[in-house]
């Protein structure tokens, strides 16, 4: 059975500093770990290819994304020290993006309208 689509989504891409990708995959462990614990969480994985790493995660609305973020906040710091963000996107229902665009404008992400319509199953 399906149901409308309004998962909110951050799209997050992280190119680990040469020599760094085992503390980053030990942070990755962390975060999986504190995220577990959020109700609001829809799925969350990180994948990779080489040096570049993948963040797959969604939301039941802004208020789960911004809570996610409150919660990992310093493990974000430590990854950052590793790591640079080279490409953030955030996907959404509109009221949801207008949510979500201050507290993340420092990030400068690029922000997609979730158009209605879709299924979730």
């Amino acid at each position: 059975m399906s149901h409308p689509d309004t998962c909110c989504s951050i799209v997050p891409y992280f190119k680990i500093h040469p020599g760094k990708m085992d503390a980053f995959k030990a942070l990755v462990t962390r975060f999986v770990e504190k995220t577990q614990s959020e109700p609001k969480c829809l799925f969350y994985a990180f994948s990779f290819d080489g040096d570049v790493a993948h963040c797959r995660e969604g939301y039941e609305g802004a208020a789960g994304l911004l809570a996610h973020l409150e919660n990992v906040g310093p493990l974000l710091g430590e990854v950052l020290q590793i790591s640079d963000i080279t490409r953030l996107e955030v996907h959404g229902l509109a009221a949801d993006l207008d949510a979500v665009r201050e507290p993340l404008k420092g990030l400068n992400p690029q922000f997609f309208v979730l158009q209605p319509g879709g299924i979730r199953r």
